[in-house]
């Protein structure tokens, strides 16, 4: 654990939260009973066939796993940096927990649908898989504007978290990202609305907007990031002990 806390304060960022809390039990039965909701299956296959299609589903599977640990990790890092309980801290953590678990089983459809099929009546309407994309592009928006909820409810309080500069430029940066993240999944939902209607599940392609977006706000803000730093000094980067 303290290998992945100094992997967290890597960009110079002094943890106030390196000690379990009520929220992060919580927060982490949470995130594993979502996990519990994606397997393949419960039970031991007892045939080949059985165990044929348990193989087949790895992939969906692998997909959402990987995409909950990215997102439980963003959340790991979040109560690590800044250690936060207070009542809106509470509320909006409530929030992104709440939609995680409603964010599931369309997450676990939609990737199996895509990776490997899920029959030939799967929609009984050619309006579902506009909704099924626009579902899945609101839930996406709607945990990454928690996220940046969050930060910004750190920024807020930055004065009783006694945050140097350094880190004041690395909470906006961080909120930033997760706004310009919360944003691609609003596009992907408009253009699931305005693409033809056996065209609308091409809305998802949107999403490797990602990689380009962290690409260009990273360069943006290494520069400020840097300007920070030089404005930060060694009395200011002294460990603080958690807030009370």
């Amino acid at each position: 654990m303290q290998a992945l806390h100094e992997h967290i304060a890597k960009d110079g960022f002094r943890l106030r939260g390196t000690d379990m809390s009520r929220i992060d039990a919580f927060s982490d039965v949470v995130f594993g009973f979502a996990l519990t909701l994606i397997v393949v299956s419960l039970e031991v296959p007892k045939t080949y066939d059985e165990l044929h299609t348990l193989l087949i589903g790895f992939f969906p599977f692998f997909i959402c796993f990987t995409l909950l640990i990215a997102l439980w990790y963003a959340h790991f890092r979040f109560f690590r940096r800044y250690g936060l309980h207070d009542p809106a801290t509470i509320v909006i953590n409530s929030a992104l927990l709440f939609t995680l678990l409603f964010y599931v089983y369309p997450l676990k459809f939609l990737f199996t649908l895509a990776t490997v099929g899920l029959g030939p009546h799967v929609f009984s309407s050619p309006y579902q898989g506009r909704e099924l994309m626009i579902v899945y592009g609101l839930g996406f928006t709607a945990i990454y504007s928690c996220l940046a909820t969050l930060y910004f409810n750190a920024w807020r309080q930055r004065l009783h978290l006694r945050l140097n500069p350094l880190e004041k430029t690395l909470t906006l940066t961080y909120m930033a990202d997760h706004i310009g993240e919360a944003c691609i999944g609003l596009i992907c939902c408009l253009m699931a609305r305005l693409l033809p209607l056996q065209l609308s599940g091409n809305a998802g392609y949107f999403f490797f907007l990602i990689p380009v977006w962290k690409t260009i706000h990273g360069r943006i803000s290494a520069r400020r990031i840097r300007i920070a730093e030089a404005h930060t000094t060694p009395e200011d980067r002294h460990a603080l002990p958690h807030p009370t």
